[in-house]
């Protein structure tokens, strides 16, 4: 019976708990990358770049995290992704239409901005997936500084597309930056994954046997040419996961066991590590010509400009169309705001951007575009969702 009490007093919602661990973590974030600005610039500048770079066995300490660590980071992507889908906010297409739509119109716009300010024919054509990715532990750190002028219907829009938005960004990485391929690697990640897909049919419930798969799966996509993060999505999608109505958080689900399990390590150790790793750069000799050079404009005006225009206007058009309402309780300011924070990329688009480009000459723009665009478009969000909401009750919702 005290067993049976102790999951009962369970939280009642795996997303409740998503929203809390992950707008912590984007806190974390957040100090951790204004960490990482300030040692960049600090006396120890040379000590922290060095480690950085520091090999440990076949890979460089930074490539550890990026290509190590990042690929569990990954695999609670694909976890929030499989469950929203089949047991989550995203379980039916009536559910989805609205957030998808939101999605691509939000990866669409920021390319075509960046695109057409560096040039669809120049060297930096290649940053286009940049400002196409949206950060939910970054944005959601900001939306819980607001408080109860959230309402929590805007959270899980927020959340909603985000999840669409890794989806496509997943897609970018795997399609979009992979150059050259080991085809006898891929071939054994085929059949690695295969072996995911056969004990998840065969009904295993232990999590040993995918987790041990799993990091054989992210040797092999590595050696092959795709990104290795991409192993932690695919690998997720093989875990099995028991619907549960009423009880989204069913510890007897191993989904839902392996997402409780590695959310807090991801939260707060992978991606406020990952932000001190990636979003240091020196100033020094970084003066106003730098700053606006057509780079760092190109990803700050996509992330900035481009995710609010795409996330607005096509939530608006799509309900005037009549293909969705807008959040209960929130007004289209408060819409449009959450539009705004959807512009803060950070880990994705820093993430992303590492792929882009192999010329160590474009990395301070990148990061100062990637900075200045997140930065941009956090404040701006904070401010309208602070002025258009409180904690008075907004009228229903109309289309």
């Amino acid at each position: 019976m005290a067993k049976l009490t102790s999951t009962r007093r369970r939280p009642s919602s795996v997303l409740r708990s998503f929203l809390h661990s992950e707008a912590s973590g984007g806190i974390l974030l957040i100090a951790a990358a204004a960490l990482a600005m300030a040692v960049a610039n600090s006396p120890v500048a040379t000590s922290y770049f060095h480690l950085l770079h520091l090999y440990l066995g076949p890979l460089s300490v930074l490539h550890w995290i990026n290509d190590g660590l990042m690929a569990v980071f990954f695999l609670l992507v694909g976890l929030e992704i499989k469950r929203e889908f089949v047991d989550g906010n995203l379980k039916t297409w009536a559910d989805r239409r609205l957030p998808i739509i939101a999605a691509a119109a939000g990866m669409a716009v920021p390319a075509i901005i960046y695109l057409a300010i560096a040039g669809p024919s120049s060297s930096l054509a290649a940053g286009w997936g940049i400002p196409a990715a949206t950060d939910i532990a970054f944005a959601l750190g900001v939306l819980a500084l607001l408080g109860s002028r959230a309402p929590a219907s805007l959270k899980l829009l927020l959340t909603s597309v985000a999840v669409i938005d890794d989806m496509g960004a997943v897609v970018i990485i795997a399609v979009a930056y992979t150059a050259q391929l080991n085809l006898v690697a891929l071939a054994g990640a085929a059949v690695i994954l295969t072996l995911l897909f056969g004990i998840n049919r065969a009904g295993e419930k232990r999590l040993w046997p995918f987790v041990t798969l799993a990091v054989a799966l992210w040797a092999a996509v590595l050696l092959s040419g795709v990104h290795a993060t991409v192993a932690g999505v695919l690998a997720a999608l093989a875990i099995p996961i028991r619907p549960s109505p009423g009880v989204p958080d069913d510890m007897g689900s191993p989904l839902h066991r392996l997402e409780h399990a590695i959310q807090p390590w991801v939260a707060f150790g992978v991606v406020p590590l990952f932000g001190f790793a990636n979003a240091g750069v020196s100033l020094r000799g970084f003066g106003w010509a730098e700053v606006f050079a057509p780079l760092p404009i190109a990803i700050a005006a996509g992330l900035f400009l481009g995710k609010q225009i795409g996330v607005f206007a096509s939530l608006r058009i799509a309900v005037a169309l009549g293909a969705g309402q807008r959040p209960s309780g929130a007004s289209w300011p408060q819409v449009y705001g959450v539009a705004m924070l959807c512009g803060v990329g950070f880990t994705m688009s820093f993430f992303i951007g590492g792929l882009a480009f192999d010329d160590a000459a474009l990395e301070p723009g990148m990061k100062i575009g990637v900075l200045g665009g997140s930065l941009l478009s956090a404040l701006a969000g904070y401010a309208v969702l602070r002025l258009s909401g409180g904690s008075r009750a907004s009228p229903p919702p109309t289309g």
